[in-house]
């Protein structure tokens, strides 16, 4: 059986709530969607001029029930040669 989660998204920027959502055919999927997301939010929104950030998601059920949380954080420097 299917069921419809809803991934809340903070990146800096406030959160965005989702709702929409996306049905999974299982809580043990959750995981595996939670680091693709964060995986294309460092990838494409993450301001690298500040070479640092945190990106955190929160799911949901379709109750509003917080089933899961996940959270990513990016640091980058240079180092002298």
């Amino acid at each position: 059986m299917t069921t419809r989660y809803f991934f809340d998204i903070h990146n800096g920027d406030g959160q965005m709530t989702d709702d929409v959502g996306m049905l999974l055919p299982s809580k043990a999927d959750l995981p595996k969607e939670v680091a693709r997301i964060m995986s294309d939010i460092a990838r494409d929104e993450l301001p690298y001029s500040e070479h640092r950030g945190i990106i955190t998601v929160k799911v949901r059920d379709g109750d509003g029930k917080s089933v899961s949380v996940g959270s990513l954080t990016f640091t980058y420097e240079v180092t002298a040669e």
